[in-house]
């Protein structure tokens, strides 16, 4: 993003509060508490610290065993609130790229490592080392498993506590990947280089898909600079054109189908959290020319407050997977998506399936390592598979993958 013009203080007051959007299209901090989160090393440990103890009445000075600790534990905070850290490591990624210090970036990587050893699921995770072959065990409480019954029976898709997790080992095919990691040439890197990283006119037009009918700016195209978040309008203009590859070449490429990005948010809204009729239209076969049941794959991206993550129905071998790029689990989604595909195909195909002995199959997958690339890990999920291949990249790959996808959307041509 182009960094912000300094203003004072008293300006600042003038103009009153400023409503600031971030990147996903969510409110983000105000520009001055984004600047502390960025060069502030203070303000992560003042985010960890308890509060201030407030004077009372004289008490027998506790003995120093049982004296309270001013810093809380961060594993005992990042259990109850992933979200958290995550928010305040992904707002200080957001802000203008300044040469910050070497302990500010240490306790953002530090951050980040134990984000990823969260787990959003409620009961306790017994984890095996990440062997190839090795499934991951999940111990689920017994509240839990009670309150996944409770929300199955009231949703209608059985008893989800017979919905396995999980892992198997990728025995796909090795492919020739030269294709997915070759360089631009030196005329597509200066083109995308002047793009990303000039000023003038970013309010232009510069690409315009008319089947679509989505415009990208200048400005928006800046979410693809290094530590840029990506935004709905890059995310599904590249969804459109991995569609369009597909009808290319159906003999290369899986038949998927790709929600945009607002699909899941409509589908899960309304007063029990699940709406079909919202979303009914949206896959009639007049407007897609096929039927969902036709599919292969469909990739359906998920927003989480300020992370990307992606689920995948896979129609052939009847399994759902949630692939969460800082190794995060989230089966609310999928229970959710089983119920939508039920309907779907009641709908559209007066056919009517029990989801409940579908699977949810975890595989490894590649894991960010900093708060910034989660919608382009989310891309490359989608691109890798839909061309039926296995995850074979890295978070040393995602400058590239920037690079290479500005270029795609100039060309409005995947690759």
């Amino acid at each position: 993003m182009s960094r912000a013009p300094a203003t004072s203080a008293a300006s600042h007051r003038r103009r009153g509060k400023r409503r600031i959007v971030g990147a996903h299209g969510t409110e983000s901090l105000p520009r001055g508490r984004s600047h502390l989160l960025a060069f502030r090393s203070f303000t992560l440990r003042f985010a960890l610290a308890a509060p201030p103890h407030r004077r009372r009445k004289r008490r027998p000075a506790p003995s120093p065993r049982h004296r309270r600790s001013s810093v809380v534990d961060p594993s005992r905070f990042l259990a109850p609130r992933p979200f958290v850290l995550r928010y305040l490591l992904a707002a200080g990624a957001s802000a203008p790229c300044r040469r910050r210090k070497a302990s500010v970036i240490d306790m953002g990587h530090l951050l980040s490592r134990l984000l990823r050893e969260s787990t959003g699921e409620g009961g306790s995770r017994v984890r095996k080392r990440r062997d190839k072959g090795l499934r991951e065990v999940i111990d689920l409480t017994a509240n839990r498993v009670q309150a996944d019954k409770a929300n199955a029976a009231r949703w209608g898709i059985g008893d989800v506590s017979s919905i396995t997790l999980e892992e198997v080992p990728d025995d796909s095919p090795k492919e020739d990947l030269s294709e997915l990691f070759a360089p631009l040439t030196n005329e597509e890197e200066s083109e995308v280089n002047n793009l990303l990283n000039g000023s003038a006119h970013s309010k232009k037009i510069i690409v315009l898909h008319k089947p679509s009918n989505i415009e990208i700016t200048k400005e928006k195209l800046w979410c693809l600079r290094p530590r840029g978040w990506l935004n709905n309008e890059v995310i599904n203009l590249y969804l459109e054109l991995l569609k369009e590859r597909a009808e290319r070449e159906p003999k290369r490429f899986l038949k998927c189908h790709f929600f945009n990005t607002f699909f899941y948010t409509k589908l899960a809204c309304g007063k029990t959290g699940y709406d079909y009729q919202s979303v009914r239209r949206w896959t009639t076969p007049n407007k897609l020319g096929y039927r969902l049941a036709d599919c292969e794959k469909i990739f359906i991206p998920v927003h989480r407050d300020v992370h990307w993550c992606l689920a995948i129905i896979d129609m052939k071998e009847e399994t759902f997977h949630y692939l969460d790029s800082l190794g995060g689990k989230d089966s609310g989604v999928l229970r959710i998506l089983a119920r939508y595909i039920m309907d779907e195909l009641k709908d559209k195909n007066n056919i009517e399936i029990d989801t409940s002995s579908w699977r949810v199959v975890s595989v490894h997958i590649p894991l960010q390592h900093n708060g910034w690339d989660c919608g382009m890990f989310m891309l490359k999920f989608i691109d890798f598979y839909s061309r039926g291949l296995i995850l074979s990249f890295s978070q040393e790959h995602m400058e590239y993958f920037r690079m290479r996808t500005a270029k795609e959307i100039l060309r409005l041509r995947a690759d």
